[in-house]
């Protein structure tokens, strides 16, 4: 049953651009299911230790089994054509204009920016310093059983009961969600009942440009460049460590995230277009040698905790991974031997499952800063 969103935020026009510069996803900015490379021109080039505010746009609601309009696609929530971005239109517009029904991912990714002197051995640091929301809605999709049980869900044989869910023609489950007054997602399962979760806005892709001058990487799985990395945890206030592959670095952001569970067991979470700004910064010489837990893999940390990273198809191995990286972690930055590591992560730190669903799946370390007074 459709039904009329509320609560909109601020409209996009009215959103601060807390960067110094400004970064708009468009046709020319963005690329669809692939990431920029070693030979992709940058759209931007900045200083080391600026910041970028970039208006980041949601696949969800243009995708080719949504009917590539969102405004029609998202008219069937009750949601007016005044409250369905421009930059969304736009890209699905030129989408149907190529023809494009065959994708390499799903994601709008826009990028690259160049920063001014980066090159293969620097660290490039991103620093997530606000995220604002675009818009009041968005939508968490199960498709192409490629959630975390595929062959059981999307069942294409049962009745849809919740009000806010929407089978696509291919199969596709759309679950709507909305923001309410008290800032906490809404998904409803009946008429009249519905869960309501908190928000935890994040950007799922992060990430620089490969070393390969000719051939893009799909945008779906995460690897040593970032990418489609999805740890919760990269909010404001975090940092994420990205060894650069590429002169000029190349990074590049896209798939924000309104929230997310660890797992993204459904294939996406709560996916809904996000205003960033970070701070792009180099790490160089020495000092990016030093940086501890960097393994040739990301690595990240809030204000709270450090953040080891482990990636592989298996997940047991990105499991193995991510200890390794933490352990590589203790023991550079705390003078541990690396069985007193072991035990140490055993006892106090807490392995999660970043997400299983991006081909490439995720393990990430929360090891607590609290634990180690005068560390770094």
């Amino acid at each position: 049953m459709p039904h009329s969103a509320t609560t909109a935020p601020r409209t996009p026009a009215h959103l601060p651009v807390d960067g110094a510069h400004q970064l708009r996803t468009s046709v020319r900015t963005a690329r669809w299911g692939e990431l920029p490379h070693a030979g992709s021109a940058p759209v931007l080039t900045v200083a080391d230790g600026e910041t970028l505010t970039v208006d980041l746009v949601s696949h969800e609601g243009i995708m080719p089994d949504q009917g590539r309009d969102p405004v029609a696609f998202f008219a069937q929530f009750g949601v007016p054509a005044q409250d369905v971005l421009a930059d969304a239109r736009e890209i699905a517009e030129s989408a149907l204009a190529r023809g494009a029904d065959v994708l390499p991912g799903p994601h709008i990714v826009t990028g690259p920016v160049a920063v001014r002197g980066a090159v293969p051995g620097d660290l490039l640091r991103v620093e997530t310093l606000t995220l604002h929301r675009r818009a009041h809605y968005g939508i968490v999709a199960n498709r192409h059983a490629r959630g975390a049980l595929p062959g059981e869900l999307p069942d294409d044989r049962s009745e849809l009961t919740g009000p806010d869910l929407l089978r696509g023609p291919t199969g596709t489950i759309n679950a709507f969600c909305t923001v309410d007054e008290s800032e906490h997602g809404v998904l409803r399962y009946t008429d009249t009942l519905a869960a309501r979760f908190p928000l935890g806005p994040f950007v799922g892709i992060m990430g620089v440009a490969s070393s390969t001058e000719d051939s893009p990487l799909s945008s779906i799985p995460p690897g040593a460049h970032g990418g489609n990395l999805d740890v919760k945890h990269l909010t404001c206030g975090s940092s994420l460590y990205l060894p650069v592959q590429a002169e000029g670095a190349g990074f590049y952001a896209g798939d924000p995230h309104f929230a997310q569970g660890n797992g993204e067991v459904a294939l996406t979470a709560f996916e809904a277009p996000l205003r960033a700004t970070f701070r792009l910064s180099l790490i160089r010489g020495d000092v990016a040698r030093r940086v501890p837990g960097l393994a040739g893999e990301p690595f990240a940390e809030t204000r709270t905790h450090w953040i080891a990273i482990g990636l592989d198809a298996d997940l047991n191995e990105a499991m193995a991974q991510c200890v390794r990286s933490a352990l590589a972690f203790l023991t550079a930055t705390t003078g541990m031997d690396r069985q007193t590591a072991y035990a140490y992560l055993s006892a106090a730190a807490d392995f999660e499952v970043s997400q299983v669903v991006d081909q490439v799946k995720g393990v990430h370390c929360l090891i607590r800063k609290a634990d180690f007074p005068g560390e770094l």
